[in-house]
């Protein structure tokens, strides 16, 4: 069949431009918009094959195996298959298993029932030699792309680049039309609301650090221990704690003779609303009208259901800020009594407990709130209940603006 297909290794396009762009090869170290990146291969595929894309392949890992928030908004791209391997932990770096073999086998198959011409690999993998070789014996033309190398590294296997009958290098200016570097010390998530809590939420400290400033004293006098390290300093960790810490962990680690009134006001915004609420002084319990609060799954008919499935399944991208905006989206236009919305905003950053576990096990159909690390990615539920209170705060504005004449 004239026609050509892109089987591309996430893993290494990604990995390599990370490194190209930002110097090391972590993926959370860039920021890529994967339809221009789709629409670059397409092009550039059809350009140097003449001939039209079947399909592209995209190749990836996944901790066991659930699709991602951008592996989402790849597999309802056009012209684009996910294929997904396992991404396990080992020796406290992150690999794919089974993503070469899926490649090869992909690769033969498609050459051996004639489904194309040309086959473009965007891989660096001398695994999928073989498969390259038999590709080859079935009259398919393969095309073999490799990402620039940083600092003249180089990245491919050599006997890929033999054995390959066209090659090309994707450069800085190639890469950089779809893919950028984070800047240093940002965040994952959407530029943050115009209620400031709900910034301290999403730049709140990770547990352990939290931990380690409680024990230190007030903020002023605490220091981050690779600043410290930096200038030849020494100090004192708190013996680590096993699993994720609870607010009373968090609530009870202060330094000696430091009054309960100085605990970090970090711990109350971390949580989840009911279970483990840390209260302080000057601080409401929960209105007792919470437990009458309405769930979205209480608001929601048989037909809105389908509707809401039929969206995340080709809308929603699965960004965890993202998701907590479509589920109180959901939630209020569906209210019918909006007295319930302004109850909802005066418990803020507090969200009832029927509500806020319903976001999250929303959130957890798009494999949000795995286990990374061996710990509950907690991030991801501050992104989550920040996207929340997000449009909350949006509607909430909304229903006080005034209405012109």
């Amino acid at each position: 069949m004239d026609r050509c297909i892109v089987l591309v290794d996430a893993g290494y396009l990604l990995g390599a431009a990370a490194s190209l762009l930002a110097g090391e090869p972590s993926r959370s170290r860039i920021t890529v918009d994967h339809t221009a990146l789709v629409q670059g291969l397409r092009e550039q595929a059809e350009s140097d094959t003449e001939r039209p894309l079947l399909r592209i392949y995209w190749f990836d890992g996944a901790p066991d195996r659930v699709p991602q928030p951008e592996h989402r908004r790849l597999r309802v791209m056009p012209r684009v298959t996910v294929r997904l391997g396992a991404l396990t932990r080992s020796d406290g770096r992150w690999a794919q298993k089974g993503v070469d073999a899926a490649m090869h086998a992909e690769l033969t198959e498609l050459a051996r029932n004639r489904a194309c011409s040309d086959v473009v690999l965007v891989t660096g993998d001398g695994d999928l030699l073989p498969g390259m070789m038999a590709a080859k014996e079935h009259g398919v033309a393969v095309h073999l792309w490799a990402v620039q190398a940083a600092d003249g590294d180089y990245n491919q296997s050599e006997d890929l680049v033999a054995e390959a009958d066209e090659r090309r290098v994707l450069d800085r200016t190639w890469i950089t039309k779809a893919v950028r570097a984070k800047e240093l010390g940002g965040i994952c998530a959407p530029p943050p609301a115009p209620r400031p809590e709900i910034a301290a939420i999403l730049s709140a400290p990770l547990p352990e650090s939290t931990l380690t400033q409680a024990a230190e004293g007030p903020a002023e006098q605490r220091q981050h221990p690779a600043a410290a390290a930096g200038r030849g300093g020494t100090e004192e960790r708190v013996p680590a704690v096993k699993g994720v810490p609870t607010p009373k962990d968090l609530a009870a680690l202060r330094a000696p003779g430091t009054p309960p009134a100085q605990h970090p006001s970090t711990a109350t915004l971390r949580w989840s609303s009911d279970r483990g609420w840390v209260d302080r002084p000057g601080l409401p319990a929960e209105p007792p009208e919470a437990a009458s609060m309405p769930t979205l799954a209480q608001l929601t008919t048989a037909e809105q259901r389908w509707a809401d499935r039929e969206e995340d399944i080709t809308t929603v991208g699965g960004d965890p800020y993202e998701v907590g905006q479509v589920f109180a989206r959901r939630w209020v236009d569906r209210l019918g009594d909006q007295g319930h919305l302004q109850k909802l905003s005066s418990m803020y950053p507090r969200i009832p407990h029927r509500v806020d576990g319903e976001l999250l096990r929303y959130a957890a159909r798009f494999g949000l709130l795995a286990h990374k690390d061996d710990q509950i990615d907690e991030h991801d539920r501050y992104a989550i209940r920040a996207g929340f209170w997000r449009e909350i705060d949006v509607r909430t504005s909304t229903e006080r603006a005034p209405v012109a004449d």
